[in-house]
């Protein structure tokens, strides 16, 4: 039977692994890049979970975690969608192992996430999808935006 839980800090290390994986799959290589990602990755998490800065829910199938996703609350402008706020959502780590897809499972993580976001307040929440997965966040109430960015190249 599948159950869902609030994540805690003592689960950093599995939603580092699920943020690992979710790169992997979705065709980054498995490299030192993503070893220095999670390295840095793993105790940033314990901090934001502590300081109530990052919400995380797992799905678990008896012993198992099979899914993930959590909800950044990040310092925010108000801005034309949200004139009142100073915070925006952030949703990200959604990951289900590939033998639990397409079974809803990302969706119900997804609302878990929207309905904490709601809980706080906060009218806008924001994420980055891959291809394959943009149609789940649109069935979930997603939109695409003009957002861009600029990155420095990264060394290992």
């Amino acid at each position: 039977m599948l159950e869902t839980r609030t994540a805690t800090a003592a689960d950093a290390h599995l939603i580092t692994h699920h943020r690992r994986r979710m790169f992997v799959d979705a065709g980054r290589a498995d490299n030192q890049v993503l070893s220095v990602m999670s390295h840095n990755f793993e105790p940033w998490v314990v901090k934001m979970i502590n300081e109530q800065k990052y919400f995380g829910w797992l799905t678990s199938d008896g012993d198992r975690v099979v899914a993930g996703a959590g909800l950044l609350i990040l310092d925010w402008p108000p801005h034309p969608l949200d004139p009142r706020s100073v915070h925006r959502g952030y949703l990200l780590n959604v990951y289900v192992e590939p033998e639990y897809r397409r079974r809803k499972l990302a969706s119900h993580l997804i609302e878990m996430a929207l309905a904490e976001a709601r809980r706080r307040k906060i009218r806008v929440v924001a994420l980055h999808s891959t291809e394959e997965a943009r149609r789940l966040y649109e069935s979930n109430g997603f939109r695409q935006t003009n957002e861009m960015f600029y990155v420095e190249p990264v060394e290992a």
